[in-house]
């Protein structure tokens, strides 16, 4: 059987790209240029991760230049999904862009905007441009179109709040069962299934707390479960402001403010002295 020959030592650190030389002075005046590029709330996960990765396309941009034209047409993934959903139709984005702005559910000029990337990325597809087509300037334009298209079109937060039942007027296990149903529905992200950070395996944090949470709707916890869940909160403390994604972030933070935060308020026990991973031992 062949094997992979073992690498001559550590990898090279990457080179900062030439072109973008005068554009920014370190790969940390990056961050700047990105700064307002914020990600829309109530975004389901994938328009969440496909936004994301636009963004830090055209951070990284500072190694590869092209990176810059492939987030621009990257985002058109989002758009595309979200005016599909909007519309309540399935067409080429181009025509859903212009039945948004005929909706008055866009603007005219940021129409306009979506439109140039539309036709960027089509250019592409006939290799009439290249991927060095644009910078990483001009690439932040068309992609905060994209962000601000997608915040215009999703519905505001208070929509579907105002459709439900009042939170501060439900019954605690109706907040539970409620706040449960809305994580659940939130799919687990491939790309961390088998990941652990601070050797939290984040996977198995989810399925704990999941667990948990099961228990206390169907018949509530016992001291036992009670003092799991406390190491589950502090696993959570620990794991969440070090993950680096904000799709992924959101995920998890809704198990420790919504769900773990409904079960676990203080006086329903102190918190465990043993770890999670030391109690599973147990």
């Amino acid at each position: 059987m062949n094997t992979p020959s073992p690498l001559p030592g550590p990898l090279p650190l990457p080179v900062p790209d030439p072109r973008v030389r005068d554009v920014v002075l370190d790969h940390a005046g990056m961050d700047a240029l990105v700064a307002d590029l914020v990600l829309p709330g109530g975004a389901s996960m994938y328009v969440l991760s496909t936004l994301e990765t636009s963004r830090e396309l055209i951070r990284h941009s500072y190694y590869r230049y092209e990176f810059a034209t492939v987030a621009v047409t990257h985002s058109l993934f989002a758009l595309e999904h979200v005016l599909a959903e909007r519309l309540g139709v399935s067409e080429p984005v181009q025509d859903l862009i212009e039945r948004a702005a005929g909706a008055g559910l866009l603007p005219a000029e940021l129409a306009a905007e979506l439109d140039r990337s539309r036709l960027l990325r089509d250019k592409l597809t006939q290799g009439a441009v290249t991927s060095a087509a644009l910078g990483p300037v001009r690439a932040i334009t068309m992609v905060r179109a994209v962000f601000d298209a997608v915040s215009l079109l999703l519905p505001p937060p208070s929509a579907a709040e105002a459709a439900a039942v009042d939170m501060n007027g439900a019954r605690p296990e109706d907040r539970l069962a409620r706040l449960w149903e809305e994580h659940r529905r939130a799919p687990y992200p491939d790309s961390f299934r088998g990941i652990d950070v601070e050797d939290v395996e984040l996977i198995l944090l989810d399925a704990d707390v999941a667990g948990l949470i099961q228990r206390e709707l169907t018949g509530g916890l016992d001291d036992s479960g009670i003092a799991i869940l406390w190491a589950c909160i502090a696993d959570l403390e620990k794991v969440v402001p070090l993950i680096n994604s904000a799709w992924t972030d959101r995920q998890m933070d809704r198990l420790r403010r919504r769900a773990v935060g409904r079960l676990a308020p203080p006086q329903r026990g102190l918190r465990p002295s043993m770890s999670r991973s030391s109690r599973r031992r147990a």
